[in-house]
């Protein structure tokens, strides 16, 4: 008798799977309308940990086969898209929450600890590191604010 030498994938990693398959399917059967969070898990029958497993794992797989993204808006809830404004949008969205993730760990986190220890080398390397990714953050979100929007 032959048995797979594969071994079993793991519980978290299935449940990902499984959870990106359900959370995919679910989404394209309510597309363009796109899913609030909450009907995403009552309509995949997933736990809403095993919905956000499967959308990080949903994502993975969409870059890496071409597909539209999955974005999440306000009004709509997720759902893919494929509009150049819609998705300029909600890249803007995105990096203007990052850019003030940033900017609050650098001035509660890192400044304080700068403080602290102002000889120490990896808090020196560490906010030259945090402020280049905040001004190319913000360099971004500036570019945005004086572009119009183009498809």
């Amino acid at each position: 008798m032959s048995t797979s030498r594969r071994p079993a994938p793991s519980p978290r990693r299935y449940a990902a799977s499984t959870g990106r398959w359900s959370s995919w399917t679910v989404l394209f059967e309510g597309r363009p309308a796109g899913l609030t969070f909450n009907q995403l898990v009552r309509s995949s029958e997933l736990s809403p940990h095993q919905a956000r497993a499967g959308l990080a794992c949903l994502r993975d797989t969409i870059a890496e086969r071409g597909w539209p993204p999955l974005i999440w808006t306000r009004p709509d809830g997720y759902k893919f898209c494929s509009d150049p404004a819609e998705l300029q949008e909600y890249e803007v969205a995105i990096i203007r929450e990052k850019l003030t993730e940033i900017r609050r760990f650098i001035t509660g986190v890192v400044a304080p600890h700068a403080a602290l220890q102002p000889k120490g080398r990896w808090i020196k390397h560490l906010n030259t590191q945090l402020s280049s990714v905040e001004s190319t953050l913000d360099v971004i979100a500036d570019y945005i604010d004086a572009s119009p929007s183009s498809p």
